[in-house]
C-alpha cells in the first residue's frame, strides 16, 4: 500500500512522531524508575519541540495540508489527554491537582465533539490565538510534574501551572462554545451534487 504524499512530508512525519512516543513515553513514567523517568522527560521535550518545529517547517517549505492541519492538534490532544492520565496512575497528582487534570480532559473532548457536530455543518472552527498558549500552558505544567518525581521542589510549581493551564483551556473552550452557539440550531447543509458535464 502506498503511503499518501502528505504523510511523506517532513512536517508530517515529525507529528506521526511525536504521536508514536506518546506510549513510549508513558510506559517509561508508569514504570517508576528514576533514569527512566529521565529518559521519559527527553523524549516528552523532544516531542514538545516538535508541536512548534512542524508547524514551522509546513510554512518555511510550503509543506501545509489538510492532513497536517488534523493531525497537528490530535497529537498535541493525545500527548496532554495520555500524561494526565498516567500521572493519575502513578499518583504523581495529588488529590486537588485531579481537578484541574478532569477539566483539561473533558474541554478537550468537548471541543472535539462540537468541531466534528459543525463539520457536519459546513461551519469551521479555526484555533485561536488563546487556545495555542493554552497547549504551551499545558505542555510547560507537565513538564514541570515530571521533573516534580526527580526534583520534589517543583510541586508548588507544577500544581499551580496546572491550575493555570486548567483556567485557560476551560476559557478558551468557553470561548468556543459562545462563537459557535448560533449555528447549534441550524440545519445541515444539502451536500453539494456533482457537477454534470458540459453539454
Amino acid at each position: 500500500m502506498e503511503i499518501p504524499a502528505s504523510l511523506r512530508s517532513l512536517p508530517n512525519q515529525l507529528t506521526l512522531a511525536r504521536i508514536a512516543a506518546i506510549p513510549v513515553i508513558c510506559l517509561l513514567l508508569i514504570m517508576g524508575w528514576d533514569w527512566l523517568r529521565w529518559i521519559a522527560l527527553i523524549l516528552y521535550v523532544a516531542a514538545a519541540i516538535t508541536d512548534w518545529f512542524d508547524g514551522f517547517l509546513a510554512r518555511t517549505m510550503n509543506q501545509q495540508s489538510d492532513l497536517g492541519k488534523m493531525l497537528d492538534p490530535i497529537a498535541d490532544k493525545l500527548l496532554v489527554g495520555a500524561l494526565l492520565v498516567t500521572f493519575a496512575w502513578t499518583h504523581d497528582f495529588s488529590g486537588w491537582e485531579l481537578i484541574p487534570a478532569i477539566a483539561i480532559l473533558m474541554r478537550e473532548i468537548f471541543v472535539s465533539g462540537l468541531r466534528e457536530y459543525l463539520g457536519n455543518k459546513a461551519v469551521s472552527v479555526p484555533v485561536t490565538f488563546l487556545a495555542k498558549w493554552k497547549t504551551t500552558a499545558q505542555l510547560v505544567a507537565l513538564f514541570f510534574v515530571i521533573v516534580d518525581g526527580l526534583l520534589p521542589s517543583f510541586g508548588f510549581i507544577s500544581g499551580t501551572l496546572m491550575w493555570i493551564a486548567a483556567a485557560l483551556t476551560v476559557w478558551t473552550g468557553w470561548q468556543y462554545l459562545m462563537s459557535t452557539w448560533p449555528h447549534l440550531d441550524t440545519p445541515p447543509q444539502p451536500p453539494v451534487p456533482p457537477a454534470g458535464p458540459d453539454l
